[in-house]
């Protein structure tokens, strides 16, 4: 699940996250953590225009801070970014940063990545914005080789290069998994031939089988092999019957019931489902994790 509190637009933010903050970011991480959950993820933005703020809000916690906080009062929930949007920073400036959290963390990072779409935040830190896509492709191609297992790692290409130049610690990990975000077909592209999954972007149901298809068939043109996680975003849930509005498109009632509803994802092809749940309070939050936990997921990779 992606964390709420650290992230608050106006498109799924609830109520009570405006007055939350550190404390309640620690008690949901180590609930994800004690009840099973895959990961826990944070969103990234540097800067939002005035005229976005309604829509978007100025909350956007800083990505590698807010997990590097959390792995400390965890012990097994992965930690992701979703998305960083990386071609705003050197890509040996985020090796740092990522190699650093997954040594710390022992190796549990996933590192989500995206292209960005607000245009003021590339044009105050001097990047260009039209050249967004290419430059997410060459980046992630450098980041490859800045988190790979070298002490001196080495990269040439047309924006970036570096050769000579040290980092330690390195990650825990022989290889840092790297997901691509976003559903247009650029992204899908990138994600087919750069990543080792695909996190998208609201697409609904219907949509997602066509999507994945063409991933695959991307990867068999480039004679890609080897393991690659399809992902997809569900619908907002509610573990049991409301006794308040919790939206149209909010998925409740039964456990049973809503497990039947996710195995549709899994018959579409899809590895891993990130889940956000409807709620008051950060309690009512908690306890819907942990009835989803106990619930609902053991009944998900069933027949």
């Amino acid at each position: 699940m992606q964390l709420p509190v650290q992230s608050q637009s106006s498109m799924y933010v609830e109520g009570w996250e405006a007055g939350a903050g550190a404390a309640d970011l620690v008690e949901l991480a180590r609930v994800a953590d004690r009840t099973g959950f895959a990961y826990i993820a944070t969103c990234d933005h540097i800067a939002i225009p005035r005229h976005l703020a309604e829509a978007m809000s100025t909350v956007w916690y800083d990505p590698v801070a807010t997990l590097a906080h959390l792995a400390a009062v965890t012990e097994n929930v992965r930690l992701m970014s979703h998305v960083a949007i990386v071609g705003l920073r050197h890509p040996l400036l985020s090796a740092k940063q990522y190699a650093t959290l997954d040594h710390l963390s022992g190796g549990r990072l996933i590192l989500g990545v995206g292209a960005g779409h607000v245009q003021e935040e590339f044009e105050a830190l001097g990047v260009d914005f039209a050249r967004r896509g290419p430059l997410l492709d060459e980046t992630i191609d450098a980041l490859r080789a800045a988190l790979g297992p070298e002490e001196y790692p080495e990269y040439s290409g047309e924006t970036f290069a570096f050769k000579d130049l040290g980092q330690l610690p390195r990650p825990a990990q022989t290889r840092v998994p790297l997901w691509v975000g976003g559903s247009s077909p650029a992204a899908v592209r990138r994600a087919a031939t750069r990543a080792d999954g695909w996190l998208p972007q609201g697409d609904p149901r219907d949509k997602l089988p066509a999507q994945i298809a063409r991933i695959k068939s991307l990867r068999e043109e480039a004679g890609i092999a080897g393991p690659f996680t399809i992902g997809a975003i569900t619908e907002p849930l509610y573990v049991g019957k409301p006794r308040w509005p919790v939206g149209r498109r909010t998925l409740s009632g039964e456990p049973d019931a809503l497990a039947e509803s996710l195995r549709a994802y899994a018959a579409m092809g899809v590895d891993q489902i990130q889940v956000r749940f409807r709620s008051r309070s950060r309690t009512e939050l908690t306890d819907q994790m942990a009835a989803f936990a106990a619930d609902v997921a053991p009944h998900l990779n069933r027949p």
